[in-house]
């Protein structure tokens, strides 16, 4: 489910990206998308393939699985200080996206793949 309109489009050395066709504000719900929770004997298969760089830790209550996301989720490129983050629904397998800043039209929407907005820690590719 949508709540903003958007659209991708290619991200200056990104690839594609997703952006916004109207301002939101923070606190807005950008996207709400169900997910496919995976299993950890799952996980090694998928490590194997490009999806690997599309999915998402998934881990209540202390299991270790993963997810991959419906929607336009797997597209939000990473940027350290991000503009909105993710937010996990376990009982409801979903996955929300929410503006954590202010977003212009046109503006591309990134999200931190760490899992907060401004988190530093060092990913497990190079930031380009």
């Amino acid at each position: 489910m949508f709540f903003v309109s958007l659209h991708i489009k290619e991200s200056p050395q990104r690839g594609r990206g997703v952006c916004a066709l109207e301002a939101i504000s923070s606190g807005d719900w950008i996207e709400e998308a169900p997910v496919i929770v995976l299993s950890a004997q799952e996980r090694v298969l998928i490590d194997q393939t490009k999806l690997h760089d599309y999915i998402f830790e998934w881990t209540p209550e202390g299991t270790s699985q993963c997810i991959m996301a419906l929607g336009y989720v797997p597209i939000y490129n990473h940027h350290y200080h991000s503009n909105a983050e993710y937010f996990m629904d376990y009982e409801q397998q979903l996955i929300r996206i929410i503006a954590v800043k202010d977003i212009a039209a046109g503006e591309e929407i990134c999200i931190n793949y760490n899992g907060d907005a401004d988190n530093l820690k060092p990913l497990w590719f190079e930031v380009k």
